[in-house]
């Protein structure tokens, strides 16, 4: 069963980009490939509970598991060896990406205060959009209550696009609401 943001981007959003980006194959046209969803935990080094408390927020937020990052070096300053763990992830793939991608355009961009878009300059050079989310507690599934701490996360939507331009297009397109310039 497809998603209602699958449905869509067949239906209405790969026939304007065909006419927009001017390409005769559907299959050469951008699309979503998966999203990221990351926290970081400097806090996890003095406190392992944190690791829990953060992992069970992202998996009430993306409706699967999220797998543990270990740190790659040892920073003594930091008081933080290799191997030790530093953060969560989520990878995002098919319907449950379609269904975040939904969400988090109609449903968690818009509960900000005086929001009035997001930035047009997030993309990394290669068609891929990084977005930053300063409380966990603007997802709907979150219950203020019962969160330990408020952590940000990380939102990481990977396209098929050959550069950026390709992408923004691609994501207006699905409803992704840029600032006005």
């Amino acid at each position: 069963m497809k998603s209602r943001l699958q449905e869509e981007y067949w239906a209405n959003v790969t026939p304007q980009l065909k006419s927009r980006l001017g390409y005769d194959n559907i299959m050469q046209l951008p699309k979503l490939e998966k999203i990221v969803l990351s926290v970081g935990l400097g806090e996890a080094i003095q406190d392992a509970k944190a690791l829990e408390a953060a992992g069970r927020d992202l998996a009430t937020i993306s409706g699967q598991r999220p797998v543990t990052t270990k740190a790659k070096k040892s920073i003594a300053t930091f008081k933080l060896r290799a191997g030790m763990p530093v953060g969560m992830m989520v990878t995002l793939r098919g319907k449950r990406m379609y269904d975040f991608f939904d969400k988090l355009v109609n449903t968690v961009l818009p509960r900000f205060r005086d929001f009035h878009g997001i930035s047009r300059d997030s993309f990394d050079g290669r068609g891929n959009y990084s977005l930053g989310i300063k409380e966990q507690i603007v997802f709907p599934e979150i219950d203020y209550d019962k969160i330990d701490k408020i952590r940000g996360l990380e939102v990481t939507v990977v396209t098929t696009a050959k550069n950026d331009d390709e992408a923004r297009a691609l994501l207006e397109l699905m409803g992704m609401p840029f600032r006005r310039t």
